[in-house]
């Protein structure tokens, strides 16, 4: 990983910067570090520092797999040895630091010191000595003693000829990197588990590593034997979510193992997961994990670990004992249950499957509740591999669990019921990920009928039968066999001889034909009845239409609810404020409920739009009267629509929620509908494009004015070359025009933005948009007949319309190198489109073959579309979209892991 920073460009330097100090806690490259503070809590925070003025070679990477195109990229010569040369120096060691330069992306630049202040090695000068860094020059400043430094040391170490100075160009350097074994199996054995040498690599969670093995460069995944951490899991919608301790227990593994020098023995290699022990010169982190309460013992890979089994289980209990970290809330199976905890009403929210309730306690908690001693249908031998292609769904694939799923329904949603524990089912584990979690088991009453009895007796359920000393029961287990064995005689349900009942239903959520298709027929229809399997947000539902025994996705009409979080390249969006609200709204007022939708249209998506209907009540009209939603300007056309503003107007009034920091904006709102009723005028005019900023911001100067510009600047520096300023004579000021000589060593107009020092005075290039930091000697004052009122500034800003900014630094950094290309420093034609908050937003397109720009962005997948409500630019805003839609299918850049912006959810525990 290369690093790099000049003082020239738009990195804005801090004042004095001040001395900070942390704990490297990782080596990314000869070049950049990351530093982390002392831990109080929890994890603690982190920073990339890049050393300045400085450039080591770039590591080795993997070709991204999802691309079959392309290649690894192998090791520059040296950088491994420039990494290794900081990893053995810094690696946990305290260091202090200053941060000279931060980049408008937040890239940090500066200095680091070994040790708790400015007096310990400077870990630039030293890389550049050992000849493992070169000295970036184009940026050196003479009157900097610091750098002046740097270049002396890099011209020792070229006279000594150490590193990357030796003879010989550094290929004997390159590792050999080998990402994966053929035979993993093969590979483990044949190391005879013996210790083999290793660096971690990387940490994934507390027992789950990346290492590379020397001396022969493999790079492979180790599973810690014996034990499993919490992780972070993985949602539908990509997003991770970590388990309570999984940020707590990687970072425990992540200060002492992370790129420390250690031994790895090799143990096993089930399903091609590598499992392994790893040894440090400090103790056994397996053991240090289990005894501090960061991790379980776990039997299926307890049998190959070769340091005493015996030695885990003890360290667990010692957790448990304590009941440190994960075992906080631990308690024995023996221990007996407080009253309240023990009988309980709850009123029921959902029905999970045939066996399980969630229902919400007095404390507004969710809880699940299993009904004890009870099996619900399931699939049996063969069945269980017929159609293993097709995918599969429990609720209609197994045979009466629809049946199942029903009677609880009807009898149960939204009433209260009395719950009465008999036993907690600690979790179990199969594999590498539990087979079931924890499970409150209990007997689950309703006007004295106990429901587990009522599905036993119905064949909708089986009993679970027991070891005679096992006491975790049903405390009606004998009322339970019995309606078994009336069941069994009578034929009902499992029981039954007759062919079983096949529910076929449809999913058509996603499927934009098959939605086509049906939408005449829902629209006909008016009120049709549904069920709500299940929320995704407080507007977004799936539905089941039993009449057309289908599911489908459907969005309420008519209101602007909250989004909630979901995955966006690089990283995770926030959710919008009370969007959690709202999904709680939505699910206790209609999950699992019977309602009528009106079906009114449908996104190109497939999914239908319209209103919902539960006991008389408008679930858009009831979400916006909570001010847990706007009322959306596609509501006006709707019967709903004075409804709809009747009932936001009071809750907006009432500045609550949604609504609580509301301004009324007249007049924005006025303008807005003005520029809505006029017509796009198209009229392009030549620029000169000359700078492009990191936020896709760009300056132009006006092809016209051109020659203006050109005697002016002739003139001007003829007239300096006769009579050439005195240098240091001049004071700038903050707002002052100025001239100030560039790297060419020519002279431009400027205007002074910020004076720091003398040293330090940010200009402004008032004709070509760029910016630059100067010392004060190389500024003069601006000579009056050059004045901005002989040629005002002919540097106008601009963004591009129709476009969203990227928010990921390294999609932005892509969008900024194609524009680069393009059109810096080149000739195109513009049209103002709207006014932006800083500047205008244009159209842009080439000169020559009069393509946008623009358009051409989106169609290469590098930005999202900024769709405009105005009217007159609808024609505009639509062709970006189909050139959106074609990048999307394509699948190109932002768009190579598919539409990263859709809501996504597992549904019945499956994912999609």
């Amino acid at each position: 990983m290369a690093s790099s920073v000049s003082t020239h460009g738009q990195a804005n330097p801090a004042p004095a910067p001040p001395l900070q100090r942390g704990i490297v806690k990782m080596v990314l490259s000869g070049c950049a570090v990351i530093v982390r503070g002392q831990p109080r809590g929890g994890p603690p925070p982190e920073r990339q520092i890049n050393l300045s003025n400085i450039r080591a070679g770039a590591l080795a990477r993997r070709a991204a797999q999802s691309l079959p195109d392309t290649k690894d990229i192998p090791d520059e010569p040296w950088a491994f040895q420039a990494r290794e040369f900081l990893r053995k120096k810094m690696i946990g060691k305290e260091v202090c630091f200053t941060v000279e330069i931060k980049t408008a992306q937040g890239r940090e630049y500066g200095m680091v010191y070994l040790g708790k202040d400015m007096s310990g090695e400077n870990i630039s000068e030293s890389l550049v000595a050992e000849g493992l860094a070169t000295v970036r020059r184009e940026g050196i400043r003479g009157n900097n003693p610091e750098q002046a430094r740097l270049c002396d040391l890099e011209d020792q170490a070229k006279a000594a000829k150490k590193g990357m100075w030796s003879e010989g160009g550094g290929s004997h350097t390159v590792r050999d990197l080998k990402y994966s074994i053929e035979n993993p199996r093969n590979f483990v054995d044949s190391l005879h588990q013996k210790p083999v040498n290793a660096i971690i690599e990387h940490v994934r969670d507390g027992s789950v590593v990346r290492a590379l093995l020397l001396p022969d460069y493999y790079l492979v995944t180790i599973m810690l034997s014996g034990v499993k951490c919490p992780i972070f899991k993985r949602e539908a919608d990509g997003a991770e979510t970590p388990e309570p301790f999984a940020a707590e227990a990687k970072f425990f593994t992540e200060s002492r193992l992370l790129q420390r020098d250690v031994q790895i023995i090799l143990e096993s290699c089930p399903n091609q997961v590598i499992l392994g022990t790893i040894m440090h010169p400090n103790g056994n982190i397996t053991e240090l994990l289990l005894k501090e309460g960061f991790a379980r013992c776990v039997d299926w890979s307890m049998a190959v670990y070769t340091q005493g089994a015996e030695k885990l289980r003890a360290a667990e209990r010692s957790a448990k004992d304590r009941k440190v970290r994960i075992w906080k809330d631990y308690v024995a199976p023996t221990a007996n249950l407080d009253q309240k905890d023990r009988q309980f009403v709850a009123k029921v929210m959902q029905i999970v499957n045939a066996d399980a309730i969630v229902v919400k306690l007095n404390s507004g908690e969710d809880k699940t509740i299993h009904l004890s001693s009870i099996r619900p249908p399931r699939l049996e031998g063969e069945e269980k591999i017929k159609d293993k292609d097709k995918r599969f769904r429990p609720l209609y694939d197994i045979p009466y669990m629809f049946e199942a799923r029903e009677f609880m329904r009807k009898k149960l949603i939204g009433k209260k019921v009395n719950v009465t524990v008999d036993y907690i089912r600690a979790a179990t584990e199969t594999g590498i990920v539990p087979a079931f979690p924890e499970r409150t088991c209990a007997t689950v009453t309703i006007g004295g009928i106990n429901i587990a009895e009522a599905l036993v007796s119905k064949g909708l359920a089986t009993v679970i039968r027991y070891r005679q000393d096992d006491d975790q029961r049903s405390s009606h287990y004998d009322e339970l066999l019995a309606a078994e064995a009336r069941a069994i005689k009578n034929a009902k349900g499992l029981h039954s001889k007759k062919e079983v009942p096949i529910h076929r239903v449809a999913d058509i959520s996603g499927e934009t034909q098959k939605a086509k298709q049906f939408l005449p027929f829902l629209q006909r229809a008016g009120r049709s009845e549904a069920v709500v399997e299940y929320v995704f947000s407080g507007s977004r539902l799936k539905l089941y239409m039993p009449k057309e025994t289908c599911l489908i996705t459907f969005l309420l009409a008519g209101i602007e609810c909250p989004r909630g979080s979901r995955n966006i390249p690089g990283g995770i969006q926030v959710a919008e404020p009370f969007s959690d609200e709202a999904m709680r709204f939505t699910k206790e007022l209609v999950l699992q409920r019977e309602v009528e939708v009106e079906v009114e249209s449908m996104d190109k998506a497939g999914n239908f739009i319209g209103w919902l209907h539960i006991d008389g009540v408008n679930l858009s009209v009831a979400l916006v009267e909570n001010a847990l939603s706007k009322v959306h300007f596609t509501a006006e056309r709707s019967a709903y629509y004075k409804t709809l503003v009747s009932a936001e107007e009071p809750a907006r009034q009432r500045r609550e929620k949604i609504w609580a920091n509301y301004e009324e904006k007249p007049t924005e709102e006025v303008a807005a509908l003005q520029s809505e009723e006029k017509e796009r005028v198209a009229k392009y005019r030549p620029v000169y494009v000359t700078e492009i900023t990191d936020e896709l911001h760009f300056y132009t100067q006006d092809v016209e004015t051109g020659a203006q510009l050109e005697n002016l600047m002739e003139t001007m520096r003829s007239e300096i070359a006769a009579q050439p300023p005195v240098e240091g004579s001049y004071a700038p000021r903050r707002g002052d025009f100025c001239i100030a000589k560039f790297a060419d060593g020519e002279w431009y107009r400027a205007r002074v933005e910020k004076v720091e020092s003398p040293a330090k005075v940010h200009v402004f290039y008032i004709d070509y948009g760029n910016r630059e930091t100067l010392s004060s000697t190389r500024l003069a004052p601006l000579p009056p007949a050059f004045s901005t009122r002989t040629l005002p500034a002919q540097a106008t800003e601009y963004g591009f319309a129709f476009i969203q900014v990227p928010q990921d630094e390294d999609a932005r950094a892509d969008v900024v190198d194609c524009i680069v290309k393009d059109i810096q420093n080149t000739q195109c034609l513009l049209n103002v489109e709207y006014s932006g908050a800083a500047c205008p937003h244009v159209t842009l397109q080439f000169a020559d073959s009069k393509d946008d720009v623009g358009l051409g962005l989106v169609k290469e997948g590098l930005v999202m579309v900024d769709v405009r409500k105005e009217k007159h630019l609808q024609k505009m805003v639509t062709e970006y979209l189909n050139g959106q839609e074609s990048a999307k299918s394509a699948r190109l850049n932002i768009w190579r892991y598919g539409d990263f912006r859709a809501d996504d959810a597992d549904e019945f525990g499956y994912r999609r």
